[in-house]
């Protein structure tokens, strides 16, 4: 199956026709009363001053959101009224090592290390107004943190870095994984352990940053997380076209889609979460991972209409154009081999943070093409020169 990008516009009707039949999945409730659905990756952001996009390549990319956005270590949300979270400087983290900047790894991680990283060797999840606001680490945050260490000792061969990714690494194993009966998971943050039906976020595990760190420790835990992700992402794909921001898991092994980690009136959707799925499971060198990237395709056939939120069978739920979902969608391109349309998709990624100046956006800008491209970041990249 290569599915070129002009059969992709070409199966608008298709989708159409899956919409209008209304993939219809209710939310699913309480999942923890003490997290707080404001941390979602698609919270509130006002846009920077307007620009005037201009060519450039996934180093110029890279350069500009360690220029724009991180100050002396920092990754500051400046659209979002100038906070930091554990997020952004495990994506600052990766962005200096695809940029092979030393110097400003060092800083971002000496940032961390002293403002965010808590007494167990976990990042606290939110800093503002000079001291941490909400001290709950994100698994994903920590998971990716760990990755960027590891290929970073190894690349730049130091010591001290390959131990700081094998102590992060056990914690997060010991601390921020279960057991269930579809296998081992990695849960959102420790307030998920305290309840089942496990709250899931599907766009938190990366097969790469999994296979790096079995690579670095040994642990088996890594190895099973892995194929308990991809087999509680397969049975969300079962459900429906497209992935959920947010899952459950519950005790006998089957999952249900969720609107938030919290009971929450919105509607199950597609969004600034879910999209990070597919290019997780793009780069990996597992073909089952890969595969199940490929598997959102019919889904996503909006051409350059493509939205920010969509409904599960692939209708917009709003007119606002997002980064993240080209970026999203280059990799479900990828993964079926349609290497020029994921091309232009990271292309049409790139023009859109140029014009509209967000953290989050911008982060994306940078890190889909280079975990969709470089060899050096731990994966297989389905995008190869």
């Amino acid at each position: 199956m290569n599915r070129k990008r002009a059969g992709v516009v070409a199966g608008i009707a298709a989708v159409a026709v899956l919409a209008t039949a209304g993939i219809a999945v209710a939310a699913t409730g309480a999942l923890s009363p003490t997290e707080d659905p404001d941390r979602a990756a698609s919270a509130p952001s006002t846009p920077l001053d307007p620009a005037t996009a201009a060519p450039r390549d996934t180093a110029d990319a890279e350069r500009e959101f360690l220029d724009d956005w991180v100050e002396d270590g920092r990754v500051v949300r400046r659209d979002q009224g100038g906070d930091t979270v554990s997020e952004g400087q495990a994506y600052g983290l990766l962005v200096a090592l695809a940029a092979d900047d030393e110097e400003s790894f060092d800083r971002i991680w000496d940032w961390t290390t002293t403002n965010l990283q808590r007494t167990d060797g976990l990042l606290a999840w939110r800093w503002s107004d000079g001291a941490v606001v909400d001290d709950e680490p994100a698994s994903d945050a920590d998971l990716d943190t760990a990755r960027a260490l590891a290929l970073a000792g190894d690349r730049w061969s130091r010591d001290d870095l390959t131990t700081d990714a094998t102590a992060l690494a056990g914690v997060i194993a010991d601390r921020l994984t279960v057991e269930t009966a579809a296998g081992r998971i990695l849960l959102p943050g420790m307030w998920a352990a305290a309840t089942q039906p496990y709250a899931y976020n599907p766009s938190y595990p990366s097969p790469v940053a999994f296979a790096v760190l079995f690579d670095l420790t040994g642990d088996e835990r890594w190895n099973e997380v892995a194929a308990g992700s991809r087999a509680v992402t397969s049975s969300l794909l079962d459900t429906a076209p497209l992935p959920s921001d947010w899952a459950r898991v519950n005790a006998d092994g089957t999952v249900a889609v969720a609107a938030g980690p919290a009971e929450s009136a919105e509607p199950v959707r597609y969004g600034y979460d879910a999209a990070r799925m597919p290019i997780r499971f793009a780069e990996s060198c597992d073909p089952e991972d890969v595969a199940l990237s490929a598997r959102l395709l019919p889904a996503l056939t909006f051409g350059e209409d493509l939205t920010a939120q969509l409904d599960l069978g692939g209708s917009s739920l709003t007119t606002d154009r997002h980064p993240l979902a080209f970026g999203a969608r280059a990799a479900v391109l990828a993964a079926d081999g349609d290497t020029a349309g994921a091309e232009a998709d990271l292309s049409a990624g790139d023009t859109l943070a140029q014009e509209q100046q967000t953290y989050y956006g911008s982060a994306w800008a940078a890190l889909a093409p280079a975990l969709l491209t470089a060899t050096d970041l731990g994966g297989c990249p389905p995008i190869t020169a």
